[in-house]
């Protein structure tokens, strides 16, 4: 077994400014709605940049949400290049609000052939063919929205043969007492080798008890955070653990537990005996990146509070990166590729 451990000291969070910013976050979006073409909008009438609802009713159990297309532009013979992010019509016309149908049209505000979040245009056939092995198909599932209560989402991606499902739970979103992840993986050609899976669980409650501690007291017995990790052939446990310093930052001291299983064991004992200080290394500069990582958005955070803090955060919201698209473009799902299946939930209709 192996156990790697290390401490950082980095700047510490608001408590007070965090939960603001947390319920600002949630009720700008409980205040949303989605159009019939999938594109979801805030109060204001502005669009949350990049998110498309594919399927479901908007902030409903079974509501499925993804990335829009980014525009493919025709060749010189008027042609959508295969391989491209978006669909074409296939056995049929596109009908208005979605990405064109395959064998049939599809619902307003829906898509018909490919996959959300990427999907190939059409070939010299006229079909849109299957992704191909570095191909992403994607999309998140709304599976509970209880403001008052908690959150829950759950992703599925397909990429380069590999199937990663994770699922995370907020507690209290408004001002969020934990946070649960699981997450599983596996490639269908493969075996139990190409299997593997991990939970993690954050007790923001616990947390910010350990860091309100003098800086003489004991650090926490439980540590707030932990993550455990399993594979066949080893076992991964991380905790993170904070204690407030004198200088008012925050310490917080990371260790990691690997252990090895079957016959990996016996192997993995020798070969961390000559490699034990580039894998500590190799740790400590994680950690310490991360840390660094943190203390930079700490410091480019600005401490509005009340409008100024709820206009800040609608403008991230809808802000559009350079080089994509806002909402309301061409998407797919639903079709072959999708791998979420049927809807749960009827088309899009407005909330």
């Amino acid at each position: 077994m192996a156990r790697l451990t290390h401490t950082v000291t980095v700047a510490p969070l608001d408590r007070g400014w965090f939960e603001e910013a947390a319920g600002t976050l949630v009720d700008l979006l409980d205040g949303s709605r989605a159009r019939a073409d999938g594109s979801v909008l805030l109060a204001d009438g502005r669009a949350v940049a990049g998110l498309r609802l594919l399927k479901g009713r908007h902030l409903r159990a079974g509501a499925r949400y993804g990335e829009t297309s980014e525009p493919v532009k025709p060749g010189a013979d008027g042609r959508v290049p295969a391989g491209s992010g978006t669909a074409g019509a296939a056995d049929g016309p596109a009908h208005p609000g979605t990405a064109g149908a395959t064998d049939g049209p599809s619902r307003s505000g829906t898509a018909g052939a490919g996959a959300a979040g990427g999907s190939s245009g059409p070939g010299a056939s006229g079909r849109v063919p299957a992704p191909g092995p570095s191909a992403t198909v994607g999309a998140v599932v709304l599976r509970a929205w209880r403001p008052a209560h908690s959150v829950e989402v759950e992703s599925r991606v397909a990429e380069d043969g590999l199937a990663l499902r994770l699922k995370v739970r907020l507690s209290e979103p408004r001002r969020p007492r934990a946070l649960d992840l699981s997450l599983s993986g596996h490639r269908p050609a493969g075996g139990s080798l190409y299997r593997f899976s991990g939970r993690g669980t954050a007790d923001l409650a616990a947390w910010w008890a350990a860091v309100d501690r003098l800086p003489s007291a004991l650090p926490a017995a439980r540590p707030p955070v932990t993550a455990r990790a399993a594979h066949r052939l080893a076992k991964a446990r991380l905790t993170v653990t904070p204690h407030p310093a004198d200088d008012g930052s925050w310490r917080i001291s990371v260790v990691l537990s690997v252990r090895g299983r079957w016959l990996l064991r016996p192997v993995g004992a020798v070969a961390l005996f000559f490699a034990r200080r580039p894998v500590e290394r190799g740790f400590r500069e994680a950690v310490e990146n991360a840390a660094a990582q943190w203390n930079t958005a700490l410091a480019e955070l600005t401490p509005r509070h009340g409008e100024a803090l709820r206009a800040e955060i609608a403008d991230a919201l809808t802000e559009t990166e350079p080089g994509k698209t806002v909402p309301g473009g061409p998407t797919d799902a639903g079709g072959p590729t999708d791998p979420w299946g049927p809807a749960d939930i009827g088309g899009p209709e407005a909330r």
